[in-house]
C-alpha cells in the first residue's frame, strides 16, 4: 500500500536553529499516527512543512501523492488542517463558520453544512456566536471546519490543548469515528496518555524523530523492568518524603532512571533487580517507610528513556568535541 505520508530527511532551519533535524518516515492510509513532543520540539513545523506553509531547508515530503515544496495548493484541497488556535471567526456563529469555510472549500453539497453539525454535535449551539462558546465547543467546531471537504488526510496540531479532560475524551472518540469513515489522522500532542490512542507514535526530540512504532512496541524497549515506590503507612500522600529515595536510587546498582510521578516514584531498574535489591539498598541508606511494587511501562517511560539517551549522546559528542580542542 503507498504510503500517503512519505517523508525523507525533512529539515527545517531558521539561521543557526534547527527546528526539524532530517527526519524521515511514511504513513499509512487507515491510521491515526500520533507526534508525540513537548512544546518547541518540532512537532508544528513538521505540519507547516507537510502542508507547504514553510519550504524545508533540507530533503522532502510527499501528501497524498503530491511534493509538499511545489504542490501545497494540490495537497491543502485534498487535507484537512486544525491549528492550535481554533481559527474561527468570533463574531460569526457556529453555522456561519461552516458555511465560510464550506465555501472556501467550495463545496457544493447544500446539506453538507447540517450533517456535520449533527454528526458532531454541534447542532444546540449551531446559532451561538464563537466567542460566547466553550473551548469544548470551539474545538468540535475547528474539527467541523477542518473536515468540511471531506479529505483524506486530517492534520491536527495540538487539538487538545486547553480542554478539559472530558472534552479531551469525546474528541478522541470523534477522532476515531472519522478514522473508520476513511481518513487518515496524524496528530501532534504533548500528553503522554493521549499516545495510547494511536495506532503509531512517534516521539519527537529537539527536532529528532527518535523513534516512530506502535506504543506496545516502544513500551517494548525498555532494557529493563518499571518499579513505583509509595510513601507508606502514615506518610501516605507525603510527596516530599519522597526526594530522598530519589536521592538514594539515582545513581544505585541496577537503577537505570528514577522520576517523580505525582505521588510516587517510577524507577526503571535492569532486568535482573528485585524488589529486595531496591529495599536493601534504600534500608542501607536509612530510607524506611516506602512501599515498592512492580509496574507495567507507560508511554512516558518511554519517552523519558529515548529522550535521556538523546541527551546522553549529545553530552557525549561535546565532551569529545571539547576534549579533542584542547589537545
Amino acid at each position: 500500500m503507498k504510503p500517503i505520508i512519505s517523508v525523507n530527511n525533512l529539515t527545517r532551519r531558521f539561521g543557526d536553529f534547527t527546528a526539524v533535524d532530517h527526519i524521515t518516515f511514511d504513513i499509512e492510509p487507515g491510521q491515526v499516527v500520533g507526534y508525540l513532543g513537548p512544546n518547541g520540539s518540532g512537532k508544528t513545523t513538521t505540519i507547516r512543512m507537510l502542508l507547504g506553509l514553510i519550504r524545508p531547508t533540507e530533503g522532502s515530503a510527499t501528501v497524498i501523492g503530491y511534493d509538499a515544496a511545489t504542490e501545497s495548493e494540490e495537497i491543502r484541497s485534498r487535507a484537512g488542517y486544525m491549528s492550535q488556535k481554533f481559527a474561527l471567526y468570533n463574531e460569526l456563529t457556529a453555522r456561519e463558520n461552516l458555511v465560510f469555510y464550506a465555501g472556501v472549500y467550495s463545496v457544493t453539497d447544500k446539506q453538507r453544512v447540517d450533517e456535520l453539525l449533527e454528526q458532531l454535535g454541534l447542532s444546540l449551539v449551531s446559532g451561538q456566536l464563537v466567542r460566547t462558546l466553550s473551548a469544548g465547543w470551539r474545538q468540535r467546531l475547528a474539527l467541523a471546519a477542518a473536515i468540511i471537504h471531506q479529505p483524506r488526510l486530517l492534520l491536527l496540531d495540538e487539538p487538545t490543548s486547553g480542554v478539559d479532560p472530558t472534552a479531551r475524551r469525546a474528541f478522541w472518540e470523534m477522532i476515531y469515528t472519522l478514522v473508520n469513515e476513511g481518513i487518515t489522522i496524524l496528530v501532534t500532542t504533548h500528553y503522554m496518555d493521549e499516545a495510547e490512542y494511536c495506532n503509531r507514535v512517534g516521539i519527537l526530540s529537539y527536532g529528532r524523530l527518535l523513534a516512530l512504532d506502535t506504543p506496545g512496541n516502544l513500551k517494548a524497549m525498555l532494557p529493563g523492568c518499571m518499579w513505583e515506590i509509595f510513601p507508606d503507612g502514615k506518610n501516605g500522600g507525603r510527596t516530599d518524603l519522597l526526594l530522598p529515595v530519589l536521592d538514594v536510587l539515582s545513581g544505585a546498582p541496577g537503577v537505570i532512571r528514577t522520576s517523580l510521578a505525582g505521588d510516587h516514584l517510577r524507577v526503571l531498574t535492569t532486568k535482573s533487580t528485585k524488589r529486595d535489591d531496591i529495599e536493601t539498598v534504600l534500608k542501607n541508606k536509612g530510607v524506611s517507610d516506602n512501599r515498592v511494587e512492580p509496574a507495567d511501562p507507560v508511554m512516558e517511560d518511554a519517552f523519558m528513556f529515548l529522550v535521556s539517551n538523546q541527551q546522553s549522546e549529545t553530552a557525549g559528542k561535546i565532551s569529545s568535541k571539547d576534549y579533542s580542542n584542547t589537545r
